[in-house]
């Protein structure tokens, strides 16, 4: 059973992509700090190491002993507002630490790297549905710590032919596991349709709306919703992908439409069948007016088929793991 190292694997995207690991007969380590992860949510048999990426010490010696035979990484920073008020953080956290990861994976001839990165990369999109050959023009620090990771994993395969990454651009995760067995429980979360949900249930007094005036069809911004059971399997079908030799290369994920801010509002009251307070707010800074995603080049390279994409289900999936919570 090849043995994977998932850093980030207790946070929301990263547990789920762990539990698919594991039923696609893989076994997991996943390395996390916990500062926005939960070790409830690495669940058995993937077995968890508490540690910072910022400490290669710790994970030189991981490496050691564990002859890993992938790496994916999901550990960073996510939040696009406070990469505006606190950039430091986002390039020590995203860029230096990916770096350091990246050497340490060549160090130790571990073949396969799968990295997390963002449709914020894109910035404001000329065309939409973007393809993984727009410009990449990001707007905020999120965005460019995100792009400057992926030169220094580009660059790196290329200076390394042993080094064969992948790099899966994600839009906008939702939804939780249909099973009940995980969902999103990250602290002060900004992710619209957990907020909404958390407003549905009483948890935030309302729900705000950031920017009423973009250019799109009812003036909120529109972004293209994936369920994250479906990112989880597209990152098994990348590592599958690898091992039989295929091309690294880039991969948008999403379904290639979107909704915007009123129409996930409008999703989630249909799917409870009830409302809850909502109230226009100014924009926030570094939001772009639209990314959906093309992501053709997925299916066609891996075959990747989505199984959720129906935005009443995932917002309701959110909404009963909240309720859980």
């Amino acid at each position: 059973m090849p043995t994977v190292l998932v850093t980030g694997g207790a946070g929301y995207i990263g547990s789920h992509t762990t539990l698919a690991l594991n039923q696609a007969g893989y076994d997991v380590v996943v390395f996390d700090n916990l500062s926005t992860g939960r070790a409830e949510a690495v669940l058995p048999p993937a077995r968890l190491v508490v540690g910072d990426l910022a400490d290669t010490a710790k994970l030189n010696g991981l490496m050691a002993e564990a002859r890993f035979h992938a790496v994916l990484h999901f550990a960073g920073s996510i939040i696009v507002p406070e990469s505006v008020t606190n950039p430091l953080k986002y390039y020590t956290n995203n860029t230096t630490n990916t770096t350091a990861l990246v050497s340490l994976s060549v160090r130790h001839r571990i073949p396969y790297f799968i990295f997390s990165s963002t449709a914020a990369v894109y910035g404001i999109p000329e065309r939409v549905p973007v393809a993984e050959d727009a410009p990449t023009a990001p707007i905020n620090p999120y965005g460019r710590s995100k792009l400057m990771s992926e030169w220094t994993i580009l660059d790196a395969a290329a200076a390394h032919p042993h080094f064969r990454p992948i790099i899966l651009r994600y839009f906008n995760v939702a939804g939780a596991d249909p099973s009940g067995r995980l969902g999103q429980c990250t602290p002060q979360a900004t992710h619209l349709i957990k907020v909404a949900a958390q407003t549905a249930l009483g948890r935030r007094q309302i729900l705000e709306i950031f920017g009423t005036d973009y250019p799109t069809p009812d003036g909120t911004c529109i972004r293209d919703y994936i369920h994250v059971t479906d990112l989880a399997e597209a990152h098994v079908l990348a590592l599958r992908h690898l091992e039989a030799g295929g091309t690294p290369g880039v991969f948008n994920c999403g379904y290639g439409h979107g909704y915007s801010v009123r129409e996930i509002v409008a999703a989630l009251q249909e799917a409870i069948g009830g409302t809850f307070p909502v109230r226009e707010a100014p924009r926030r800074p570094g939001d772009p007016p639209a990314l959906v995603a093309d992501s053709s080049r997925l299916q066609r390279t891996m075959g990747w088929q989505p199984r959720h994409d129906d935005i009443i289900a995932i917002v309701k999936s959110a909404y009963l793991w909240e309720q859980r919570l």
